[in-house]
């Protein structure tokens, strides 16, 4: 069958198809159902997705690295020109060239090609911008037309969610369904079971859909900007009273999509002038050596390393040694709930919005099934949890339910 889900996340992305009747997400990276969401390109041509990516990265091969692509969509860097390699791209054809590496591994591991797709989507690419929405999906519906898909539908990550639970019961209910991606948070009131599943249209079982731009990557640039950054001198003084070193270098660290402009030369040259205006200027070698050192991709993902690690063990390290001997950055789960207690609060916020919209109170609600990789914080579980103190805490695949529902929607749309 030529029909696919595809979920195309800010972290990492699955593809599923359906084979004899059934529906399963196929290995995309060696024996990997996920791969991640990023893109290596070589110095004279030629890239590498997912794992590969990130290892060249990591090894200190010369090229670039290219991660949260997704997070570019509805805003104006999509059309910005970047160099890579030997080619100057635009970040909508960065996105086409990953986007496009998938379907042809996909279609090597199923044997056929692929022109059917339902396309998982966030609830909101942009908050409050319904043109920069309507951008982002209409972008990603030229690009999988590119790419050689005839037919695409996108549909909802957490409808999609919640069809991947509705294999799972066998009653009727209502239930939240909480998908906290890379870089969404996105919630879906709908009524699930058996006698539901069985419809062809599902439009009046949805009762409400709301999101926020907000996922894990924004969790690691606070962690970032907390704790790290003031170590290469974020917030420390000028020589002139008054004055801080500038933030902008730091909130570009700190940010998975933006960490390439740093490389600049008229950048370093920027914080070398800097450099000599700090009144702490052995903090400002420290973020000096980081950009010389290509290390800010390496940075940010010790920082996402670290926040996943606090799921397991109540306090962490992250070794800066290569920056100076014996320096390194301790904090735990409750410094890490501090930091981004505000996001946490942010996204339980929505929940109140999305019972208003169904028309429900929380007792209405019977189960909240958890799904995405920042379903895993403690706090953000927490604070779900808060906002529906009487329904039933269901734990999906963190990072495979949304592509398996996105395959069952295609089975149910173009299935024979």
């Amino acid at each position: 069958m030529a029909a696919c889900g595809l979920d195309f996340g800010t972290s990492n992305t699955t593809l599923g198809t359906i084979a004899k009747g059934r529906t399963a997400l196929l290995a995309l990276e060696g024996s990997e159902v996920t791969i991640p969401s990023a893109i290596f390109y070589e110095p004279r041509g030629g890239s590498r997705i997912g794992r590969a990516a990130i290892g060249a990265y990591v090894e200190g091969l010369d090229g670039r690295l290219m991660r949260s692509l997704k997070s570019v969509l509805g805003s104006s860097l999509l059309n910005e020109i970047t160099q890579v390699g030997r080619e100057r791209l635009s970040f909508r054809q960065v996105i086409a060239g990953y986007i496009g590496a998938v379907k042809k591994r996909a279609e090597a591991a199923c044997g056929h090609e692929l022109t059917q797709v339902v396309h998982g989507r966030p609830v909101h690419f942009v908050d409050g911008n319904e043109a920069g929405d309507r951008k982002a999906e209409e972008a990603l519906r030229e690009i999988a037309h590119e790419i050689g898909f005839k037919d695409v539908i996108f549909q909802y990550e957490p409808i999609a969610a919640a069809l991947d639970y509705e294999q799972q019961i066998d009653h009727e209910e209502i239930a939240l369904i909480a998908d906290i991606g890379g870089g969404t948070s996105d919630f879906s009131i709908i009524r699930l079971g058996p006698g539901h599943a069985r419809r062809a249209d599902r439009a009046q079982d949805i009762l409400a859909n709301d999101g926020v731009r907000i996922g894990g990557t924004d969790f690691d640039r606070q962690i970032s900007l907390r704790r790290i950054m003031p170590q290469l001198g974020m917030g420390s003084p000028m020589k002139r009273k008054d004055l801080d070193v500038p933030s902008s270098f730091f909130h570009d660290l700190a940010s998975w999509h933006s960490i390439n402009r740093l490389y600049d030369p008229a950048v370093l040259r920027s914080i070398n002038e800097v450099r000599r205006d700090a009144a702490k200027p052995e903090l400002i070698d420290r973020l000096v050596k980081t950009v010389e050192e290509r290390r800010g991709h390496a940075l940010a993902g010790a920082v996402e390393a670290a926040k996943i690690g606090l799921s397991d063990v109540p306090e962490t390290t992250i070794p800066l040694d290569w920056l100076e001997r014996d320096l390194e950055v301790s904090f735990g789960r409750h410094d890490l709930a501090g930091d981004t207690a505000d996001l946490a609060d942010r996204i339980a916020a929505r929940i109140g919005k999305c019972l208003a919209q169904a028309g429900i109170n929380a007792k209405a609600v019977d189960a909240v099934f958890l799904t995405g990789g920042s379903t895993k914080l403690t706090h953000v579980r927490e604070a779900i949890a808060a906002s529906l103190p009487d329904a039933r805490a269901v734990t999906g695949d963190s990072f495979g339910s949304v592509g398996l529902g996105l395959t069952i929607d295609a089975k149910r749309r173009f299935g024979h």
